[in-house]
């Protein structure tokens, strides 16, 4: 497997981000060529102080060639360029491959 993992700083308004990524962005996503799955989760820490980010997506596809052709297809650019609708903030984008590793 291969990932695109997004990492979003926190928001001025949560409960906004929160409701248009779910119903405004994620269709969009959903929409993307090759792509396998998709997850969200929101950060925390263990001793309760504040996370680095707020959350993080990833994308995941069969390999590195259909991430970039998900990715510069017209679904992969129309996602891209939707974030700035719900996230003021950069995100931060990481690629890499997902060996299994154990067990």
């Amino acid at each position: 497997m291969y990932r695109v993992t997004i990492a979003y700083n926190h928001p001025s308004d949560p409960a906004a981000f929160d409701e248009y990524f779910v119903n405004n962005h994620l269709p969009i996503v959903r929409a993307i060529p090759n792509l396998a799955k998709v997850t969200f989760g929101k950060c925390e820490t263990l001793d309760g102080s504040a996370p680095e980010h707020y959350g993080i997506a990833v994308m995941y596809f069969e390999s590195k060639e259909a991430a970039i052709g998900a990715l510069t297809s017209k679904e992969g650019k129309a996602a891209s360029a939707d974030v700035a609708n719900y996230s003021a903030d950069d995100a931060l984008i990481s690629f890499s491959n997902e060996d299994h590793v154990w067990p």
